[in-house]
């Protein structure tokens, strides 16, 4: 793997920052007791971490539920990333875990030649949750979009793996390496 340019290892970052739902965005109705994909999370994420280096720019892309994502919300997260690409240092995707190594997958085989890299990381647990690893996993993100040479990855619980050949391991509750 290659080395980032010194410009994204040190000074300034800025991230596109593209959120389309899932459990990390799941918010509480007290009135009906359900967990739903209202509103981003994002801003009240990132008041949580210290990123005086970064500047980010928020892209709502959708608000659902990776398992109701159909083919047509995988080209729009491609399309939305693709507008990006030439205007920012590294992309972040905040996507479901569920169907998230489709979309990587997707990604991955849609955008060769990539000069940035894009991350996609998502949660267990929603933000909201006490024991959530949200906040764990997108400081991680951020981090890994300033370290990693340009190419598509999911970044989780510690972890960068490269596009393709990546899954939703149940059982361990976190991405592999398929095998």
């Amino acid at each position: 793997m290659t080395r980032p340019p010194p410009s994204r290892l040190e000074g300034p970052l800025h991230v596109a920052i593209l959120t389309t739902g899932g459990t990390i965005e799941k918010t509480y109705d007290e009135t009906d007791g359900s967990l739903r994909n209202v509103r981003s999370v994002l801003d009240r994420l990132l008041e949580e971490l210290r990123l005086p280096d970064l500047r980010v720019t928020h892209v709502p892309v959708m608000n659902k539920d990776s398992l109701d994502m159909t083919p047509a919300d995988r080209e729009q997260i491609l399309d939305k990333v693709r507008g990006a690409l030439a205007h920012y240092d590294a992309i972040l995707v905040i996507h479901g875990t569920d169907t998230l190594a489709e979309t990587g997958a997707h990604l991955e085989r849609n955008l060769p030649g990539l000069a940035v890299p894009v991350v996609l990381t998502g949660a267990m647990r929603p933000f909201e949750f006490r024991d959530s690893d949200a906040l764990q996993n997108v400081n991680e993100s951020l981090l890994a979009a300033r370290l990693l040479a340009p190419g598509v990855y999911v970044v989780m619980h510690g972890r960068a793996l490269a596009f393709p050949g990546v899954t939703k391991n149940r059982e361990r509750r976190t991405f592999t390496r398929s095998s």
